[in-house]
């Protein structure tokens, strides 16, 4: 492949340094080939299992949308964003085709869908023989109607006239008797959606009276009267029993319902409704909640809890409501709700020997709640098993640690058995989660033995070596492991679903470096050979030849790093030479310098670049270093951020130095690239080092002060931390980044923390400290990048800024 040399050793000219000046205007531009043509290719479909687990759903993806569908307007709602016209978010994930495939014998059927339309998220009946969805205009002009899948006949019918509000989740859930879905709807009576007054009625006005009330920075809250109107106006929801014949029966009153869910034996339904004041600095998950129990007549039976308006609850990641929260129905009892409450105020800063209980309160709802269990940290799940058998799990922020145990519900109060105590961080002791199943009613319990005496989990299996999925048979008595299965040789195969209750057939999903994730079925019993399934065809068959590998290094303070080694189709080093190169990366903290030292993923993944993905560098002649490890470390009572600059220096060092003793890089042509943190690790790695040639800034924040009540893993604020917030600034030393930098940005950012104003600053500071500097802003787009034209664009403007910058053969001065 003598053609891959040629790119490789390209040569293009560097185009002078010219003063700032305006760029014009010329509109959207496309990446080279073969990047445009994988872009446009067909994704693989996305695979739901049957709850009897005997088929599959295919669901095949929508390829990237026109920038006319992305940048549409859309109703800012506390925090998310909806499309008007179908009253769901504005990126709601739907799905274009549909098929039916048996488990037993891969036979398929091409279901049909209303013309025009895509659907939602799909739902399966608790009998599985139907599943349930939106219908969604292709043009996303129209509400969304439900849909029910028979699965026998293959055919799809809507169901009666409802339209179904998906402003705040799924809007159906099924009934347990599988003959009708509790939803919530739209009704005629909503009307017209408020407009908004030419004339301003007056200021807006926000004040506090004293009291501390930090907030982190979010997106797209409501920021005056017509906002409230609009929230309320698209968020209310009529609740109704709606059966499959298209009748539907009103329950209670319309309201902004977040949730409805029935209870498992179907006589009550247990519905969270948001309600005034909202406010304007704080998103929807903190506007005033009433959460009650209805009867399925539509009578009020149990005001649960009346969550206040929080505006006033501590930034501690370990910090959460006073009250009850967490609010469901237990899933293995007929009408018992369960929920989890703080003992200690929800204060991290309150000393308590128990920080949070698992309370449950049986039907009729009158009784005083029975504690189950209290934990010392955070209850951060319940997993329900049987009738005396239920798991909870706790974990503290602080101190990364995490501990699981056995409780029995039948005997309220009874001491707990301690299961799992570890760091949460360490990936190597991951015990896995527990296989869920669905109940005759719906709900989702822990998947037992067929004697019961067992529960199942599944897990990563992460090695040395790599991620090796597993599956394990859990003693409940004892606590005792045993393992079933773990993936093994070069590939990455991971269970999907138990197929039986004995833990003899497993479907899993199974992928190599050279062969595309299909479906397989394996009989761990008889040891036969697997059996596969799907037969899902490569994506980007442009891609292949593309070679990959894990490395692993350290850096001086002895943290071992690793990174995924990608190499050109074609390439050899004896013939080629050392290659062009781009890193990219993503820094994470760390409590543990050995939980930071642990190799994360597999290296016999199938990697196929989707959206902007920075691995379609490869197709251009460069190599690609993907993932280095960039740990931020901070042991004992020391805070990661406190050496954030040179932890990050140390780790960005140690790579080049690794892929330069590979012989394939060329030291003095690599560039450096990342998305958000990573944009932010980017910056800093330009200001603080002379190493890379270039470097890509995505949607990142720069200036920390614009952060000022934390960011990322950092709970300090900044009058805290000034010190610590001005060295991680790469805002901080724009004048020190003498690197050619690309900035891009959404420019309908979405994300916490990096408002389009973070790269508009740094770009204005970046330029008028002389710095080569380019600033793209792609409008309508959020903080991922979604419009075909924002993809190829952006794709575009990475190549050519790496050719400009990185792959010309340029050694460096002794001034470098």
């Amino acid at each position: 492949m003598r053609h891959v040399a040629v790119i490789v050793r390209r040569v293009l000219a560097v185009s002078l340094v010219v003063p700032a000046v305006a760029i014009a205007q010329d509109g959207y531009r496309q990446p080279p080939e073969p990047i445009r043509s994988i872009l446009d290719a067909t994704p693989t479909p996305r695979v739901a299992v049957s709850p009897d687990n005997t088929q599959l759903l295919l669901l095949g993806r929508p390829m990237l949308p026109g920038i006319a569908e992305v940048a549409a307007p859309y109703i800012p709602m506390a925090g998310q964003r909806l499309n008007p016209s179908t009253n769901f978010p504005t990126r709601a994930v739907t799905s274009t085709t549909l098929a039916i495939m048996s488990i037993a014998s891969g036979a398929t059927r091409t279901v049909a869908l209303p013309a025009g339309s895509r659907i939602g998220n799909v739902r399966f009946s608790p009998d599985g023989k139907r599943a349930a969805f939106p219908i969604i205009s292709d043009k996303g002009d129209k509400l969304a109607t439900l849909g029910v899948l028979d699965l026998a006949a293959g055919t799809v019918t809507t169901v009666g006239s409802v339209h179904v509000n998906g402003a705040f989740g799924d809007p159906c859930m099924w009934m347990p008797t599988s003959d009708a879905l509790l939803c919530k709807t739209i009704t005629d009576a909503r009307g017209a959606a408020p407009t908004e007054a030419t004339v301003p009625g007056g200021p807006v006005i926000q004040q506090s009276m004293g009291s501390k009330s930090p907030e982190r920075t979010y997106q797209d809250l409501l920021a005056d009267s017509h906002d409230e109107s609009r929230f309320t106006h698209y968020g209310t929801s009529q609740l109704a029993i709606v059966s499959l014949t298209g009748a539907a029966r009103s329950i209670g009153t319309p309201a902004v319902y977040s949730t409805a869910t029935p209870s498992p034996d179907g006589r009550f339904i247990l519905a969270s409704a948001i309600h005034t004041p909202y406010s304007y600095v704080v998103p929807l998950s903190r506007f005033p909640l009433l959460t009650d129990v209805f009867s399925v007549d539509g009578t009020k039976v149990k005001t649960v809890n009346d969550r206040e308006l929080a505006t006033e609850q501590s930034t501690a990641f370990d910090a959460v409501d006073a009250g009850p929260r967490n609010i469901a129905w237990r899933a293995d009892a007929p009408a018992t709700l369960a929920w989890v409450e703080a003992m200690d105020g929800g204060d991290p800063a309150r000393s308590a020997t128990n920080r949070d209980r698992v309370v449950t309160l049986d039907a009729p709802f009158t009784g005083t709640p029975v504690q189950h269990v209290a934990v010392a940290t955070r209850v951060r799940g319940v997993t329900w098993m049987k009738d005396d058998v239920a798991m909870v799990t706790e974990y503290w922020w602080k101190s990364r640690q995490t501990k699981t145990w056995i409780f029995n519900p039948s005997t309220p109060g009874g001491a707990p058995r301690l299961l799992h105590d570890r760091s949460a961080e360490d990936a190597y002791s991951d015990p896995g989660s527990p296989v869920m199943t669905m109940t005759a009613q719906g709900t989702m319990v822990a998947k037992l033995s067929t004697d019961r005496s067992a529960f199942f989990v599944t897990g990563e299996g992460e090695s040395p070596a790599g991620a090796q999925p597993f599956l394990d048979k859990v003693d409940i008595a004892t606590g005792k492991a045993t393992r079933l299965w773990r993936s093994t040789g070069a590939q990455y195969e991971e269970p999907i679903a138990m197929l039986d209750d004995r833990g003899s057939r497993v479907l899993t999903r199974r992928q190599t470096t050279a062969e595309p994730p299909n479906y397989w079925v394996r009989n761990l019993i008889a040891r036969m050979a697997p059996v596969q399934l799907t037969t899902f065809a490569d994506p980007a068959p442009q891609f292949a030849g593309i070679t990959s590998k894990l490395v692993t290094y350290s850096r001086p303070d002895g943290v071992q790093l690793s990174a995924t080694l990608y190499l050109p189709a074609g390439y050899d080093a004896t013939r080629d030479g050392r290659l062009p190169f781009f890193f990219w990366a993503y820094p994470q903290e760390f409590k543990s310098a050995k939980a930071a030292a642990q190799v994360r993923g597999s290296p016999y993944l199938f990697v196929r670049p989707t959206g902007a993905s920075h691995l379609f560098m490869l197709t251009q002649g460069y190599g690609v270093l993907d993932g280095p490890t960039m740990p931020i470390v901070g042991e004992g009572n020391k805070e990661p951020n406190d050496t954030y600059v040179e932890q990050l220096v140390a780790s960005a060092k140690a790579a080049v130095d690794k892929v330069v003793e590979l012989g394939v890089a060329d030291r003095d042509r690599i560039g450096v690239g990342g998305h958000s943190y990573g944009a932010f690790m980017t910056a800093n790695l330009l200001a603080h080092t002379n190493v890379f040639r270039a470097g890509i800034a995505r949607s990142g924040a720069y200036n920390r002060t614009l952060t000022p009540f934390g960011f990322q893993q950092e709970e300090r604020p900044y009058w805290e931390a000034n010190a610590i917030y001005s060295r991680m600034s790469p805002f901080t030393y724009a004048d020190s980044i003498k690197t050619p930098i690309l900035l891009i940005h959404g420019m309908a950012d979405d994300n916490s923390g990096t408002f389009p104003i973070q790269s508009e600053r740094m770009y204005a500071a970046l330029k008028g400290n002389g710095a080569i500097v380019r600033y793209v802003q792609l409008p309508g787009e959020a903080h991922g990048y979604l419009g075909r034209e924002s993809v190829g664009h952006t794709l575009a403007e990475m190549v050519s800024w790496l050719d400009q910058f990185v792959k010309p053969v340029k050694p460096r001065t002794k001034a470098e």
